[in-house]
């Protein structure tokens, strides 16, 4: 961008209040140790214009190819794209009034462009004529797909809308980033809001780990006794040991208070939320929201959708009622037929008792083979194993002194990508774990550029006198994460918006899920499940036991995730946004099919559910995706089970064939340039031991 001239008295140059802004200044390694949340406004407002001017000379260019077109809109907005994301990403993990500001006044222009860009007239005038010339017409496939989808989405983005309707869209799009924006706020801001102080007689059940944890944070804090948070590391072992039932009480009802406490109330912003994307799928020529996000995706629509989810919800309904009556009679037997009535807050706390009695296994007695570095570790063996790419730990700025950096190299020794990882729980930090791409690298006419990523959680941090000692569901995590990544460090797509992660939602968590599948094989546990202090390598009865139990209770665990699914396609479906039905009744409602016991009248989950409704879109009419993806990875795992858990070929295929072809092709056609056939539906079922 050129500058206007402004000359100092003595001839000499003012120096440029941008030209240290390391916003504008990303090469490769993101300089965090300089960034600050004063550079944000500046930088991207400096990259907006840029991105405006390059937007009207494509827009006006007269000569049109592929390279010199398509190309280039590809690119539009690689330079902003990578500062947006940096931005939300610090406000994500250090959440300071100041990043908090910061993206508050970035957000405006951001959604306001973005909006613009697929309402240009100009540009979509101007696709619309290359669309129609023999050189568009003979392009290769991937070509012919980006081009085919970017016209897609300017129709679904509203390109084709009279000016009147196009400016209601753009007021609609701002509206909806800042109301989403402000329910993600609300959501970190209750959870961080409460602490609770107890004596460690009140601790009694819970494991040592965590009273020693809990401990020390409240001595960081020169208070006495210890401090329970509503962080997963504290709020799950508390549920799910504390033999203090008021203590449990008290914790499962303060997490269900988040995102309804006064000034963080959330329920006014779910039926505003609603309103909108309803509003928006209307004015685009849709029945609603969900027919709108999913028209792209395998599902098709959102009854194809919920049909999906109730077919799952039917299939398990009967093994979960057997597994309710079997917890009650356990209770019984247990606490005696004068014992109070079972509570939400009793639930996972007489489920593990259950459980350790069924299996003899207790899932604690697994965390000390699982100490975080040993699993990243073993992680990084697998993949090399799998895959044949090669990780190592490398220097890198951080954000906080828990990151880490670690490049990512081929089995030639091209460097073809390097991460962040971030795991552990901060006040400042959201919950919750994900991965994220920074840049988008790729083949391109210069040689293969290194994409980058990160990955982020909220794991058990170490102890006072011991390291970071996983769950078994934390471990799974790890992976599920590192799929997420692989997805996008692999990717050899040419077309930066084909590329990694950019595929349909419900086959995006496909990469992932299916890399949870090694934690569960012998092979692979003996690569890094080993006991943090002696070496010993897990015992051979306690992984029978481990995988004895693995479908313990897994009816209710997957009528959980339909509640959250259904809950989600109901309220975007069916639920009428104008009507005098209250939205947080209606979800009460909803997910109180899938609970065992009523659910109270203040119960208000989808008050915190920033899945749905921290983002203008998110996993909004898409949550049913983990499940769906679920079916495919139950199913796909099955070569590496038949043709072994490290073979090399079935490796290459996977990431031939589909891990390294990002959205180049429709994903049902890449499941089956893998599989060879369709998905069967019913994978999931049997490896859950519900069929």
């Amino acid at each position: 961008m050129t500058f206007p001239n402004h000359s100092q008295p003595d001839g000499s140059q003012p120096a440029d209040p941008q030209a240290d802004n390391p916003l504008l200044d990303i090469q490769f390694q993101i300089p965090f140790d300089r960034l600050k949340p004063e550079h944000a406004q500046p930088a991207i407002e400096t990259l907006l214009d840029q991105s405006r001017a390059a937007l009207e000379q494509l827009a006006q260019a007269e000569t049109r190819d592929f390279a010199g077109f398509m190309d280039d809109l590809d690119r539009l907005t690689r330079e902003l794209d990578t500062a947006r994301t940096v931005v939300g990403h610090m406000d994500s993990v250090v959440a300071t009034d100041e990043w908090r500001a910061a993206e508050q006044a970035i957000l405006p222009g951001v959604t306001e462009f973005y909006t613009s860009l697929g309402l240009d007239a100009g540009l979509w005038q101007a696709l619309k004529a290359y669309a129609e010339t023999p050189a568009a017409r003979e392009l290769d496939p991937v070509r012919a797909r980006f081009l085919k989808l970017t016209m897609d989405e300017f129709r679904r983005g509203g390109a084709d809308l009279p000016e009147d309707d196009k400016a209601k869209l753009q007021e609609l799009n701002a509206e909806l980033a800042q109301v989403t924006n402000t329910f993600a706020k609300n959501v970190l801001d209750s959870i961080a809001a409460f602490e609770l102080y107890v004596p460690a007689e009140r601790l009694a059940g819970v494991p040592q780990r965590v009273q020693d944890a809990t401990r020390a944070d409240a001595e960081a804090r020169g208070k006495e006794g210890h401090r329970l948070t509503l962080q997963a590391p504290t709020l799950q072992p508390i549920l799910t040991y504390a033999d203090d039932r008021e203590l449990r009480r008290e914790l499962w009802q303060a997490n269900g208070m988040v995102g309804q406490q006064p000034e963080r109330d959330n329920r006014p912003l779910i039926r505003r939320i609603l309103a909108l994307r309803r509003e928006k799928a209307q004015l685009l020529g849709y029945r609603n929201f969900a027919d709108l996000v999913l028209e792209d995706r395998m599902a098709g629509s959102g009854e194809a959708a919920l049909n999906f989810e109730r077919d799952l919800e039917a299939k398990t309904r009967p093994a979960w009622e057997r597994e309710n009556a079997e917890l009650e009679a356990y209770y019984r037997s247990k606490a005696g037929a004068d014992a109070p009535a079972l509570a939400h807050w009793d639930l996972a706390y007489w489920a593990e008792k259950q459980r350790q009695e069924k299996y003899a296994f207790d899932s604690e007695e697994l965390r000390p083979y699982f100490e975080l570095n040993s699993v990243l570790a073993g992680l990084f063996e697998i993949v090399q194993r799998v895959f044949g790419i090669t990780v190592r730990e490398a220097q890198a700025p951080g954000w906080h002194p828990d990151v880490k950096y670690y490049d990512i190299f081929a089995e030639g020794g091209e460097h073809i990508a390097s991460f962040y990882t971030d795991w552990f729980p901060r006040d400042t930090k959201r919950g919750g774990a994900w991965m994220n791409a920074f840049s988008t690298g790729g083949p391109q006419e210069s040689g293969f550029v290194p994409h980058l990523g990160l990955m982020c959680g909220n794991m058990t941090p170490p102890g006072k006198d011991s390291p970071a000692l996983l769950s078994l569901d934390e471990v799974e995590t790890v992976f599920h994460e590192f799929g997420h990544l692989l997805h996008h460090a692999l990717s050899r797509v040419e077309v930066r918006s084909l590329s990694g992660t950019n595929v349909a939602w419900d086959f995006v968590e496909l990469p992932s899920q299916i890399m949870e599948n090694w934690v569960w094989q012998r092979e692979a546990l003996d690569l890094f499940a080993r006991h943090y202090q002696t070496g010993e390598r897990l015992p051979d009865d306690l992984f029978a036991k481990m995988l004895a139990a693995r479908n313990y209770r897994a009816a209710s665990l997957a009528m959980r995730q339909y509640s959250f699914g259904l809950t989600d396609l109901s309220l975007h479906v069916e639920y009428d946004p104008a009507s005098d039905l209250d939205p947080v009744a209606y979800a009460r409602e909803t997910m109180g099919r899938f609970h065992a016991l009523p659910l109270p009248e203040n119960y208000a989950m989808v008050a915190q559910f920033g899945h749905l409704f921290a983002d203008p879109v998110g996993y909004g009419a898409g949550y049913y995706s983990y499940k769906w993806a679920e079916v495919l990875d139950a199913d796909a795992f099955s070569r590496f089970e038949q043709g072994g858990i490290f073979n090399r070929e079935t490796g290459r295929e996977f990431v031939d064939r589909l891990l390294g072809q990002g959205g180049s092709k429709d994903p049902a056609e890449l499941y089956r340039d893998f599989m060879g056939r369709d998905p069967d539906p019913d994978a999931l079922l049997r490896r859950s031991g519900l069929l």
